[in-house]
């Protein structure tokens, strides 16, 4: 692929601990985030914006170069932060495990200011329940989507995407950036 490329890739990303154990507390917490932080300083395409989360997930805001495949990078961050970790604190046992799975949300860069706010203050956005259900999501439940009310609009997939049809709205980020 060219080097030469003008691209605004931001995304928001988030991932829960194995069975959302709520073991990113205290040190494990700090130790985890530095270093998902500087994995990503360390990856040559890659900007990040914010790192965030609970006791039991983790939220990110970087930007990518088009040259990055999501799910690799992803992956390379789970698999190498629980090494780090376990290596570090897990005096012969697991401290920290990732479930399978994570959430992607594309955002453009003039909601860049919002989601980072939204990454960093995780704590208080769950503990009075304002929380962006969109930036959540770490999985498709199928069965929740079978059962879903068909009077009301769903989210689209991309096999439910054709030629004609216009791309999903924006309207709901746009709607949570106003939100405190």
């Amino acid at each position: 692929m060219s080097k030469n490329y003008y691209a605004e890739i931001n995304l928001h990303l988030t991932w829960h601990t194995k069975l959302s154990m709520p073991v990113l507390t205290g040190h494990v917490e700090t130790l985890t985030h530095q270093f998902i932080r500087q994995k990503l300083i360390n990856t040559p395409g890659a900007f990040i914006h914010e790192i965030g989360g609970t006791d039991n997930h983790v939220h990110l805001a970087i930007s990518i170069a088009p040259t990055i495949l999501i799910s690799d990078l992803v992956g390379k961050l789970k698999g190498a932060s629980s090494h780090d970790i376990n290596q570090r604190l897990g005096t012969g046992r697991k401290i920290l495990e990732w479930q399978p799975g994570y959430g992607v949300v594309s955002f453009g860069t003039k909601d860049l200011e919002w989601v980072k706010a939204y990454v960093r203050d995780q704590r208080r956005h769950h503990a009075h329940g304002e929380v962006h259900e969109r930036l959540e999501k770490i999985t498709v439940d199928e069965n929740t989507e079978a059962q879903a009310d068909p009077s009301k609009p769903r989210e689209r997939g991309c096999d439910d995407v054709d030629a004609s049809s216009n791309p999903p709205s924006m309207a709901g980020l746009h709607a949570a950036r106003k939100a405190p």
